[in-house]
């Protein structure tokens, strides 16, 4: 696992684009891309909120603070209405001003000077403080931790699927504290400073206000956990539909060829169906609970205006007593509806980020040991020792005992029929996978005991089907040499034959040649360009071990004949693994290791292979060479 911390550097960071001599001051409280040693996330919704909202601890208390004033700021405010009228019916024109002029003057503050104070620094808080760069800090680091695990986890999910799960995890933690610590904590002073209120003026109207309390406490009780459920389905069958949309949109052209039956028609309306019945679940949800809510607050608002005209029938209670009370229970209904909303976003929010936590809080499967050194420049030794492997299935599995030994600079070939184990044995040397039992070394090293960075580094990989990023042909060239000059960029094109084709590219921003963009998972460009680009990847960062998974397979013959010199230059002094189904490209190796069913059933050169009549390279190298013709005449 790599270190998190201060020992993570962004040289140039994107952000600092935006800043302002006046407003970096106040925004700068938050760190949007600073991270912590903890590897795996909470695994649990509250103390996964709890975790990122301790390291903004300071603007979320300045939140909770400015909260409670705007409670109290509008109870203050219904209150001075009742207090203005009672003054204006003792008072005459003549001597209103004398008798009450300081009392006018601090409500005319309170209305121009506190409450908008108050307003502007909750918008602040919330808009400048808050929201950009701690929504950024809770993606940044779910980011960080997911992108940690294993090779094989992301095999098991839509691509589409994860990165919206980072996205809505950013924004469903801060919608989540945000809302309350300023409106659910607002609402809770608001009904404090009521239930004061109109106690001091009749008891009676107290309990009212307590009563309805209570009875708002037992829906959220008994109704907010029913909803949550709710919109937790509701959040994950967003999510699949949505990773279903992304995959089909993302092989598209696999789409249009093969879905003539309209397949995909079907998969995403029963997508879209299950959305839709969750959805409906939830909505009917939302409406039992705002009806129980409409007809609490109709009690508590009758039974306060009944108390309220009879104290002032009697006596009790003053006129502009009851604008107040009235006012200030018309407004707990107003906002009771607004924050039974606000609740319900809560739900939501508190939902998605328990659907979220399920994806990015995951223990990594694959991980390094505490304190693991990155492993230093080897000269390409690799050892399988008694190597078991089973993809995590508990049984036979692929390897039984596995034994090989590549030395340092040889060039083997990995032969044998489809599910053999080639790539497997490959993908364990890289760490993509873990043997259960067993152990893998390079130059006596065993690569369980470094940092799977540094392993990696040690190997330069071009796969049978290159998978480049949707960027500029040059960060696609340089990405295992990202300090390349460009000298050095096309130098390496130029050996893997891309150069040409590069000069000529273009995208629809304009953008040509090296700068062009060579669209997601490099789709406008065709098999044989995308592999010589991954040739040219490959060639520039020049690893001591060379792994060639079917690497001139999309190539067209003239192509291939080109860089295969180059391909010789760049084996030279390394240790070389190729994998190849076309046995001509690999006969001239070293030696070539057979595999059948997980098991080495022959090692040797290629000519002393063919010796072995009843070998199964021997019947390979037979059929590939005219085996199928012969087949091909008897069925003539």
């Amino acid at each position: 696992m790599a270190r998190y911390g201060n020992t993570y550097q962004d040289p140039d960071p994107a952000y600092r684009q935006t800043e302002h001599p006046v407003w970096n001051r106040v925004e700068r409280f938050i760190e949007p891309f600073g991270d912590t040693e903890r590897e795996v996330l909470p695994q649990n919704a509250w103390q996964f909120i709890a975790y990122f909202a301790r390291q903004a601890r300071g603007p979320f208390l300045v939140l909770l603070l400015v909260g409670g004033l705007v409670g109290t700021v509008d109870a203050a405010l219904y209150w001075s209405v009742g207090w203005l009228i009672d003054i204006l019916d003792g008072a005459t024109p003549a001597t209103l001003l004398a008798d009450h002029g300081w009392e006018l003057a601090g409500l005319l503050a309170l209305l121009l000077v506190v409450r908008a104070a108050v307003m502007v620094g909750a918008a602040v808080i919330e808009q400048q403080v808050i929201v950009p760069r701690f929504y950024t800090m809770v993606r940044w680091q779910s980011f960080r931790r997911v992108i940690e695990q294993p090779y094989a986890f992301f095999q098991d999910d839509f691509a589409g699927r994860i990165a919206t799960k980072i996205t809505q995890a950013g924004e469903s933690v801060g919608d989540f504290i945000l809302t309350s610590l300023q409106s659910l904590w607002s609402f809770m002073t608001f009904i404090a400073l009521t239930f004061i209120v109109l106690s001091t003026l009749d008891w009676r109207m107290g309990v009212v206000v307590a009563v309805w309390g209570f009875g708002y406490g037992l829906v959220v009780r008994y109704l907010l956990p029913r909803l949550r459920a709710a919109g937790k389905n509701n959040a994950n069958e967003r999510s699949v539909l949505n990773g279903r949309l992304v995959d089909i949109f993302t092989n598209i052209l696999t789409v249009k060829l093969f879905d003539t039956n309209r397949r995909e028609h079907g998969d995403v309306r029963q997508a879209m169906g299950n959305y839709l019945g969750a959805v409906t679940h939830l909505t009917r949800m939302i409406t039992l609970v705002r009806t129980s809510v409409a007809v609490l607050n109709g009690l508590m608002m009758s039974a306060v205006g009944v108390l309220a005209v009879s104290g002032w029938m009697a006596g009790t209670i003053s006129t502009g007593a009851i604008a107040a009370t009235m006012g200030l229970v018309f407004r707990l209904n107003q906002m009771s509806g607004w924050m039974m909303f606000n609740i319900n976003g809560l739900i939501r929010a508190f939902s998605t980020v328990q659907d979220a936590i399920e994806t990015i809080s995951v223990e990594p499967v694959i991980r390094d040991r505490p304190d693991a050194p990155d492993m230093a420049p080897v000269s390409g030794h690799i050892r399988f020792d008694n190597v078991r492997f089973d993809y995590g299935k508990g049984d036979v599995g692929l390897f039984d005992g596995l034994d090989l030994d590549i030395k340092p600079g040889e060039k083997v070939g990995l032969v044998g029929p489809s599910g053999a184990g080639k790539s497997t044995i490959v993908s364990l040397m890289l760490r993509l996978f873990e043997p259960e039992t067993g152990r893998i070394t390079i130059d006596g090293t065993d690569i369980a005991s470094v940092t799977q960075t540094s392993l990696r580094g040690q190997f330069g990989v071009v796969s049978q089907e290159p998978s480049l990023l949707h960027r500029s042909l040059a960060d696609n060239i340089a990405y295992g040499a990202p300090d390349a000059t460009q000298a050095m960029i096309e130098a390496a094109a130029k050996k893997a034959k891309a150069h040409d084709f590069i000069l000529d590219a273009r995208d629809p921003k304009g953008r040509s040649g090296y700068d062009a963009h060579v669209g997601e998972r490099g789709i406008k460009l065709s098999g044989g360009q995308r592999q010589r680009v991954a040739i040219a990847r490959v060639m520039l960062k020049d690893a001591p071990i060379l792994i060639l998974d079917e690497a001139t397979s999309a190539l067209d013959s003239e192509i291939e004949a080109a860089i295969q010199d180059n391909l010789a230059t760049l084996m030279d002094g390394k240790t070389v693994i190729a994998i190849a189904h076309r046995l001509s490209t690999i006969a001239a190796m070293d030696r070539l290791i057979v595999l059948d069913s997980g098991r080495i059933v022959q090692t040797g050169r290629h000519d002393a292979l063919l010796r072995d009549e009843d070998g199964l390279y021997a019947r390979m190298w037979t059929r590939q060479s005219g085996g199928f013709l012969s087949f091909a005449e008897a069925a003539e």
